[in-house]
């Protein structure tokens, strides 16, 4: 979508970082000057409260964005983003997206189908946390989970229960709790760190009602 003298501007502004798994690729309220472009590996976005917890939005995969709402909001990162794998990202100045942006109206128009969908996505995870139970947020979040394994087959072993439990806004105590409720009705079965879902209809049915 770009002419290749846009392509030249971003070339000069881009630097390319590998982030070890662990590392933080963004920090809640740290000054944001670039935005990045995750070209393998997964990592974790999330919000962190003032109370030291956390709630996880979502797990951004290669070919996404971080750090998007920036290049048209305030100067700060809204939330935080760490690795889960080792991944590879582009860091890109925030100001010469912009520039690209208004002077590119196809590619200005997919940039702002991307931040719209991350938006959505945004809604759907506040309607959750205010309207559906624990049982059903945690059905929520292992289906959301487990669409991420046919290309991720490993994603239950790269997050704790701890990490689950911040997908459904829960205590680490009460998602264990459910997790083994829902083994015990043979909605799912717990292998060691992995986590096969059974009966999906049911578990959606459980997430739909909450």
């Amino acid at each position: 979508m770009l002419s290749q003298q846009e392509l030249e501007i971003v070339r000069e502004s881009k630097t390319q970082v590998l982030f070890r798994r662990g590392d933080s690729l963004t920090k809640q309220g740290a000054f944001a000057s670039y935005i990045l472009f995750v070209i393998n590996g997964l990592c974790r976005q999330y919000i962190e409260g003032y109370d030291g917890k956390s709630y996880n939005l979502r797990v951004i995969q290669p070919g996404e964005f971080v750090g998007l709402s920036q290049v048209f909001t305030k100067n700060i990162y809204s939330y935080s983003t760490v690795a889960l794998t080792s991944c590879q990202a582009f860091l890109v100045e925030k100001e010469v997206i912009s520039r690209v942006i208004k002077s590119n109206g196809e590619f200005g128009l997919n940039i702002i189908k991307r931040y719209c969908e991350v938006n959505s996505n945004l809604f759907a995870k506040l309607s959750t946390v205010l309207y559906k139970q624990m049982n059903g947020r945690i059905a929520e979040s292992l289906l959301y989970l487990d669409s991420l394994k046919p290309s991720h087959p490993d994603i239950f072993h790269l997050l704790s229960r701890k990490d689950i439990a911040e997908f459904a806004g829960v205590s680490t105590e009460s998602a264990v709790k459910l997790l083994k409720n829902f083994e015990k009705d043979g909605l799912i079965s717990l292998n060691e760190k992995d986590i096969v879902i059974l009966k999906r209809d049911a578990l959606a049915e459980i997430s739909l009602k909450g």
